[in-house]
């Protein structure tokens, strides 16, 4: 069973152990869920690239000194989809807020409601009767993870087996895994429910069931067909929002939050580094109760990255009770700064918090600054559709983030 220890070292160490791996053998095997006992056919790195610890472009770059584009084509375009999810809700952030308001309203009904109540109880205490499905609520409560292709049959059972609405579904996966993020978790139980691709819907099938997981389960009594859920129109997506490539040649502060604990990578000038402090949002995620795994996990990690920026900027951090006006301004304040830098954070709780805190420091005179990396300002506008259009661009997007031997940083 996989131990996630909350740190880069760690996430560097499971990045050069999986390597080898992430040609053809990836390939040939990715899609089998071995149990939580062996994950050794994919690279249980999602919790690190989720937060950071590692980037995408590092874990991208050494795959790539290893083998040939061809040969790790298929983890390429695994670690593609995580950015292009990021893409699509930065470019629909409208889709966000509807998940947010329709659980919100969801939660709610589970009061009034006793039948939906029943069965949403049965589902996230593993008492559904389906071996399968009870088997990974019990794992993902006690670990903090599921195998890909496994999180895509659960999302299945849950909307089209036990007529589940698929956004509480969406909440109790992102309250419980690790790796848990907005775009990717939101968008893939869109996809499986036939939201995302319209009327593409995932079925989750008996004879894949048992040949993925070698025989481990062969469940019965599964949904045999799965008609596309529905929604009211969307609104065109919009360019992403405008950010900051570089950081102001002046005296800032560094605020890091759970969305990017790289701080070495975002090219500042540790001359121009004044204070340092960060702040966790992990029970933002939900108004339900966050899985004291994640809450370790992303404290944990928010830690390790003020240590490392500590010894990098050579200045003490703080760790802020809250993601706050309050505290954000008392930290400002209490070092006489007048502008915070923070690494951009993409639609999502983070986000939420940060918005109402820059306008309420702008009026007090204190400007925030959120630096998005290169990689991102360059590929997130290729999600703005489905995947392919995203794919095609993959050659050149490596080419010009992975294969320049001379950059020191992800920003220009």
């Amino acid at each position: 069973m996989p131990v996630f220890t909350p740190d880069r070292a760690t996430g560097l160490a499971r990045v050069a152990r999986f390597v080898p791996h992430a040609g053809r053998q990836y390939e040939a095997t990715r899609n089998d869920d071995l149990g939580p006992q062996n994950r050794s056919n994919v690279s249980v790195l999602s919790p690190y690239i989720r937060h950071r610890l590692v980037t995408e472009t590092e874990v991208l770059k050494t795959v790539l000194a290893k083998h040939s584009f061809s040969a790790a084509e298929k983890f390429v375009q695994e670690m593609f989809w995580r950015t292009y999810f990021k893409g699509h809700l930065e470019t629909r952030p409208f889709l966000w807020s509807r998940y947010c308001t329709a659980r919100n309203q969801q939660i709610s009904a589970l009061e009034t409601k006793g039948g939906i109540r029943k069965a949403y109880r049965n589902a996230v205490e593993a008492n559904t009767g389906i071996d399968c499905f009870d088997a990974w609520v019990t794992e993902l409560i006690e670990t903090g993870y599921l195998h890909n292709h496994t999180r895509m049959w659960f999302a299945s059972i849950w909307i089209f087996t036990l007529h589940l609405p698929w956004e509480l579904g969406a909440d109790f996966m992102y309250r419980h895994l690790l790796d848990g993020d907005p775009a990717s978790n939101t968008l893939s139980w869109r996809w499986v429910g036939g939201l995302h691709t319209k009327g593409k819907t995932y079925l989750a099938r008996p004879d894949n069931i048992k040949s993925c997981t070698h025989g481990r389960f062969s469940p019965t009594g599964l949904a045999r067909e799965a008609p596309a859920l529905d929604e009211p129109s969307m609104p065109s997506a919009k360019p992403c929002p405008p950010a900051a490539s570089s950081a102001p040649q002046t005296r800032f502060g560094l605020l890091l939050t759970e969305e990017d604990l790289n701080p070495e990578s975002l090219g500042l000038d540790s001359a121009n580094v004044a204070a340092l402090a960060g702040a966790s949002l992990a029970d933002g995620r939900s108004p339900l109760e966050i899985s004291p795994l994640v809450a370790d996990f992303t404290n944990a990690a928010l830690c390790d990255g003020l240590v490392r920026a500590s010894k990098t900027f050579e200045i003490p951090a703080i760790e802020l009770a809250s993601l706050s006006f309050v505290t954000v301004r008392d930290w400002a304040k209490s070092n006489d700064i007048t502008t915070i830098v923070t690494a951009y954070a993409p639609v999502g709780p983070v986000a939420d918090a940060l918005e109402p805190i820059t306008a309420k420091l702008a009026a007090i005179g204190v400007k925030l600054i959120q630096l998005r990396r290169a990689f991102d300002t360059s590929a997130w506008p290729y999600g703005t559709r489905g995947f392919f259009a995203m794919k095609e661009k993959i050659p050149i997007l490596l080419e010009k983030f992975i294969e320049r031997e001379s950059a020191q940083s992800e920003f220009f």
